[in-house]
């Protein structure tokens, strides 16, 4: 063996020898993927406004990269795999997916734990003004924007208007919010649900050129025993006044959106994270992108989670003595 080639062979034993030195996640901190959601939504605002945050961006642990999705199940999917390290996911999959109970899926999805509640997620279901549809049984035979396929839009609207009885009775129509809206716009919907929160920028755009009205989905849901089937849903209002032309308040349910990680992040990552966004400058920061997340506050930190947090966010939230 020549002097040239053993060099080299030693070399590359001593890289390797530091590579194998160090745990992987050292190296996959570099880089942390978090899962958005479709352009329109609130999903993407979240990991956009993480991305940006200087004090984030500053840190020399990691790199966060925004990245879009189809929305709540997909991310569900993306984190469990690995594929993000980050996501939102609502509240209700992140528990259906754990025990297999998502509709037309078995898989468990055990690898992702809560990390922190963001927001209420409502349901808004917009129609024409004057158009007769008062209840979602009104929908048979209309064309509906239903969500993304893969969103959780689109699962829970599935769920609902499956549990109402017209799901496969209208004209499913699978949109992303501002799509929905343009096409609703253009007279190509008679309707188009959403599971965001409110302002929704795609309902204030369809506001702008058309008169609409919100359906009573509250009442659609207390009179066929939907709460009692699925108990994290919780009640609430969209207020009057906000959107154009809605004067009234608009009974609906919502889910909690919250911020998930995948088991293998390193603790401490997610506390790390958690310890630069839950500051009053932090939070001042995420206020300011949208207004609906002047819902997060420490002292909600884990309000809506019904599955098991990571140790980084546990270690974390101990220390803010919320649990």
């Amino acid at each position: 063996m020549n002097i040239r080639r053993r060099s080299f062979l030693i070399g590359a034993a001593a890289v390797m020898g530091a590579v194998l030195a160090f745990p992987s996640s050292t190296f996959a901190a570099k880089r942390i993927v978090f899962s958005g959601g479709p352009a329109g939504g609130t999903f993407q605002v979240v990991a956009n406004a993480v991305q940006v945050y200087d004090p984030v961006k500053a840190s020399k642990k990691f790199k966060v990269k925004a990245q879009s999705s189809a929305g709540s199940v997909e991310n569900l999917r993306k984190v469990n795999k690995g594929k993000a390290h980050f996501g939102v996911v609502y509240s209700g999959h992140v528990y259906l997916g754990r025990n297999g109970l998502l509709k037309n899926d078995t898989n468990k999805y055990e690898d992702v734990m809560a990390v922190a509640y963001l927001y209420g997620a409502p349901a808004q279901l917009v129609t024409h003004k004057g158009s007769g549809i008062k209840s979602v049984k009104d929908l048979v035979g209309k064309k509906v924007g239903v969500g993304n396929a893969g969103s959780g839009a689109y699962a829970n609207c599935e769920l609902f208007f499956s549990h109402m009885g017209v799901w496969d009775k209208i004209e499913q129509n699978a949109l992303g919010y501002n799509d929905a809206a343009a096409a609703f716009g253009n007279n190509q919907l008679d309707a188009f649900w959403l599971f965001t929160a409110f302002p929704s920028g795609a309902v204030i755009m369809a506001a702008q050129s058309n008169d609409i009205e919100l359906v009573n989905v509250g009442k659609d849901a207390e009179d066929a025993g939907f709460f009692e089937k699925y108990p994290y849903f919780s009640k609430l209002s969209v207020p009057a006044g906000t959107y154009r032309g809605v004067d009234s308040d608009s009974p609906s349910f919502q889910d909690s959106s919250l911020w998930v990680a995948n088991k293998d992040v390193p603790d401490d990552v997610v506390y790390e994270m958690l310890s630069l966004i839950f500051t009053e400058e932090g939070l001042a920061h995420m206020r300011a992108q949208k207004k609906t997340f002047k819902e997060m506050a420490v002292k909600d930190g884990v309000k809506g989670i019904v599955t098991p947090l990571h140790p980084g966010a546990e270690k974390f939230w101990k220390e803010k003595g919320i649990m």
